[in-house]
């Protein structure tokens, strides 16, 4: 087993209170998430208990953890691994109530010969987020621990500010963590690295020379058990506010004092408090056609499963620079990219035909799934006689280096970063209600829906919202393959 470098994970043995063992996310992602933490020798010692409203023992959330490390882990699961981490297992229903799930815990911590740390998980939907929350204020587990609180954070600025101040009257601001899974992952922990270590493009992160930015997220996937809780949610709650934004501060911040949590969640609150309320105007809002004929969705109903959206930051860096988002369900191609276009030249001197132009502006691309690739885009000379120019590229990938093994996945990543007290990649109480702030217009006001084919890139209307700019994707050419030499 590789040794992993000081101060990589946290200082004391961890007790994981997960709230919601049973569910989804926590067979998919959780529990093979701790289960490599553990494993690979991150955390010095590791016990869990799961809470949720199934009636399991400790026999019976180990069976549902081994039948998820089976089929959803992608790392090999040995016989060795899973011996020693099942026994780090337990399990309480949550109508056993707060008096044993405090013997739980306390019995967990005991089982550690000094200082140990508390990490609650709450992997449950937001209206039993409060009530998780009152449990473990109940059973007295609320010192020497952090909480982790999954998406979306209220629904709009009132309820964000409700919730924030229930959450608070148990738990303090510096317990809390608010995650978005996107942020863990290492293509957008590298815009930073990329923006702030290299002297070749920070002088140029600013209106001079960028002319626009897009981030563009666009699934294949349909809603599947996901249609009731999105019916109540639509694209804008469930991927705008909680994803795109954040990765929005990461691209548009000013360099932090330093690249400590407190520094750098304060420069992503200021590109918050610098953006501009969001028009209806400036808004495409889509349903694919069939949507309403889906199990538990209303006939009529107006969700949206796509938007567009054209926002600002109205501050010295990005004054009169649009940043264009679009995300939905059943598009053309599922990707996850940032794109930034550069101006173009004020004059060209090539002849007519030369094939400058053609292929709009050079770009700097971040695709943001799990193994990063980069690529930066220009124009160059097609070899021959005469002045002909072609859109070529300078291509990275995370294959390139021998590195992609050492990739920990986004909840890996969150859930080490809560344990060691880590906020850099959570997001603020202040934050979230500022996101909520700026978009009360358009959730007051929204657009009507407009609808698009499934497996087309959205409603027409988006060429309208970016005119007379062009959606970068579907992209004029694609990811090379790094197993196919001479690509």
């Amino acid at each position: 087993m590789a040794k992993i470098p000081a101060g990589v994970g946290p200082r004391y043995p961890q007790i994981v209170v997960l709230v919601g063992a049973t569910g989804d996310l926590a067979r998919r992602k959780l529990l093979p998430g701790l289960f490599h933490l553990s494993s690979a020798g991150f955390i010095p010692g590791c016990r869990i208990i799961g809470v949720s409203l199934d009636d399991l023992d400790g026999d019976g959330f180990r069976n549902l953890a081994r039948k998820a490390l089976d089929e959803f882990s992608t790392r090999k699961v040995t016989e060795a691994d899973w011996s020693a981490f099942a026994q780090s297992l337990d399990y309480v229903p949550l109508n056993a109530g707060a008096a044993v799930l405090k013997a739980a815990v306390e019995r967990a911590e005991q089982s550690f010969a000094g200082e140990t740390r508390r990490l609650h998980y709450l992997s449950v939907p937001p209206t039993a987020a409060l009530s998780a929350v009152h449990l473990l204020g109940e059973a007295g587990l609320v010192e020497h621990s952090r909480i982790v609180m999954e998406k979306p954070f209220g629904t709009d600025l009132a309820s964000a500010v409700s919730l924030n101040a229930r959450l608070h009257e148990v738990f303090a601001e510096e317990q809390i963590f608010r995650i978005d899974h996107f942020l863990g992952k290492e293509p957008a922990q590298n815009i930073l690295a990329f923006r702030f270590a290299n002297g070749l493009f920070e002088p140029i992160w600013n209106r001079n020379f960028i002319d626009h930015v897009q981030i563009d997220v666009p699934e294949t996937l349909s809603l599947g058990k996901r249609a009731a809780f999105y019916e109540s949610t639509g694209a804008f709650r469930d991927m705008v506010v909680t994803h795109l934004f954040q990765i929005l501060a990461f691209m548009a911040m000013e360099p932090p004092t330093s690249l400590e949590p407190k520094p750098i969640s304060e420069e992503k609150n200021k590109v918050f408090r610098s953006m501009l309320p969001i028009e209806p105007s400036d808004v495409v809002r889509g349903q694919y056609t069939g949507y309403r004929s889906e199990e538990s969705i209303d006939p009529e109903s107006d969700t949206e499963t796509f938007i567009a959206l054209k926002c600002s930051i109205d501050n010295w860096r990005w004054a009169g620079v649009p940043f264009l988002l679009r995300t939905g369900k059943r598009m053309a191609e599922g990707q996850r990219i940032i794109s930034i276009a550069f101006r173009e030249p004020p004059k060209s001197m090539f002849p007519a035909g030369s094939g400058v132009g053609s292929q709009g502006p050079d770009h700097l691309t971040f695709d943001l799934a799990d193994a990063s690739k980069m690529s930066l885009s220009f124009y160059g000379k097609r070899p021959g006689p005469g002045m002909r120019l072609d859109k070529l590229s300078l291509q990275f990938a995370m294959h390139d280096t021998g590195f992609i093994g050492d990739v920990l996945e986004a909840y890996e990543r969150l859930i080490l970063d809560a344990m060691r007290g880590d906020r850099t990649l959570f997001t603020t109480a202040e934050g979230i209600e500022r996101l909520w702030e700026v978009s009360t217009a358009l959730l007051e006001s929204p657009p009507p829906v407009r609808f698009y084919a499934p497996g087309s890139w959205g409603p027409n209307a988006i060429h309208q919202l970016i005119a007379p700019r062009a959606w970068r994707l579907p992209f004029e050419r694609g990811w090379r393959d790094p197993n196919k030499l001479g690509s």
